[in-house]
């Protein structure tokens, strides 16, 4: 009887043991467990993934959800990914209006007989030195050339325009394009986070026998921006010449410099006296690479008679705007 007691205990003993030896196991590994279709499953999705990362520079998560949101449409994924941008864009810069941008660049792009300078402001100077905000300042200099092309102008003198920030920001943002410049401006807000201000764009076109001569201080070079001139002073001096010679483009590189440096306030003339009232006047001042001598003293022997001027310097106050105009 004492055998078949123990006999039953020890059954009782195994088997409870048993049963917590199963509870203690561990569970199955979770990536042994079914997880379903992803998007990362194959190659083909990959190379799609990095396809749309590569040719829109947003993150692989967001790549990811757009490709996924399109059902793997890859130029629909494209689309998608700028909306939310643009939207993400519109809900930063509300939040960011009102900090302080003194920072940006001047452009400054010539094509044929009109040039053009544009003036993008943000908050640091490291974001203006970043190739997207660089671009951004590439995409209102090529509208504010395409708006000045599509002027229809018989010319037989120079003409000069300035728009504001907001004729600027609802300019389209090239030939048969729908998207504006504020469309542009919401996406580099979107991806640099800072408050950005489409400033100002001046523009001058001129018919034969003048000359835009040209000018930036500070230059800035992006070997993905071609044609356009960056820095933090720009200028524009309309000449006309008695004939197109081979130094007209240095005299009116000179011209630039001059008006950079010198900030004159108008043109004036040949006549006035050195000094005294006339030193805000272009002609009477001092010449800035040679002191010795009047600007309008450098010009009467190049054959080139100084006509208009366009100065802008990055991050001047609104006063001193109102005062060059």
């Amino acid at each position: 009887m004492l055998l078949l007691r123990s006999l039953r205990f020890f059954s009782v003993v195994c088997t409870g043991r048993s049963a917590r030896s199963a509870l203690l196991q561990p569970s199955q590994p979770w990536h042994t467990l079914h997880a379903g279709p992803s998007l990362s499953s194959s190659a083909s999705s990959k190379e799609l993934l990095m396809k749309l990362r590569r040719k829109t520079g947003y993150s692989f998560v967001n790549c990811k959800k757009a490709l996924e949101t399109c059902g793997g449409d890859l130029k629909q994924a494209e689309a998608w990914l700028h909306e939310q941008a643009q939207k993400e864009g519109w809900s930063k810069a509300a939040k960011l209006h009102g900090r302080k941008t003194k920072e940006g660049l001047v452009g400054l792009l010539q094509e044929g007989n009109t040039a053009v300078l544009v003036e993008v402001n943000c908050e640091t100077d490291f974001v203006s030195r970043n190739v997207k905000f660089q671009q951004l300042v590439q995409q209102v200099a090529l509208g504010t050339m395409s708006h000045c092309q599509s002027l229809e102008n018989q010319l037989s003198t120079y003409t000069k325009g300035f728009l504001n920030s907001s004729e600027l920001s609802e300019l389209a943002a090239g030939p048969n394009r729908e998207d504006s410049l504020k469309d542009h401006l919401a996406l580099a807000i979107g991806k640099l986070g800072e408050n950005m201000i489409l400033r100002r764009a001046a523009w001058v076109m001129v018919p034969s026998g003048f000359y835009v001569g040209s000018y930036v201080h500070g230059v800035m070079q992006s070997p993905s921006l071609h044609n356009l001139v960056l820095g933090k002073y720009g200028a524009l001096v309309v000449c006309q010449a008695c004939e197109q010679s081979a130094n007209l483009k240095d005299v009116g590189r000179r011209l630039g410099q001059h008006v950079v440096g010198m900030a004159p306030l108008s043109v004036g003339s040949l006549d006035d006296e050195p000094g005294g009232e006339t030193e805000t006047r272009m002609l009477s001042q001092p010449y800035l690479l040679d002191p010795s001598i009047t600007l309008g003293q450098y010009v009467q022997p190049q054959g080139v008679s100084v006509v208009d001027f366009v100065r802008f310097e990055c991050g001047e106050v609104e006063e001193e705007v109102a005062e060059t105009k």
